[in-house]
């Protein structure tokens, strides 16, 4: 059996300022950091690990990537999730990701 692991953090909704515009929320870095020292090994192409994500009651499959500028994991928030949890750039939210 394969366990996963449970994070829970506050984050603020950002848009990217390049091709395609998408929205992210970026990971703490104390969070980041231990994700990667843990599940590194998980990762796929470009710094990829699934996830599971949640806000509110609003849940998705998706991933969370490195960004190695940040240094900081991105979360992608999917347009239909920002639509049905009311949110918009600058907005803060608690999300919860389960890898």
């Amino acid at each position: 059996m394969i366990r996963k692991i449970h994070y829970e953090f506050s984050g603020e909704i950002w848009q990217y300022k390049g091709p395609g515009g998408w929205f992210f929320i970026t990971l703490p870095d104390n969070l980041s950091k231990e994700i990667r020292e843990a599940l590194q090994w998980q990762e796929e192409g470009w710094g990829r690990l699934k996830v599971v994500a949640k806000i509110d009651s609003f849940e998705w499959k998706t991933a969370i990537w490195f960004d190695t500028r940040a240094k900081s994991y991105l979360l992608p928030v999917k347009a239909e999730i920002r639509r049905k949890a009311n949110l918009e750039t600058g907005n803060k939210t608690t999300v919860s990701i389960l890898i």
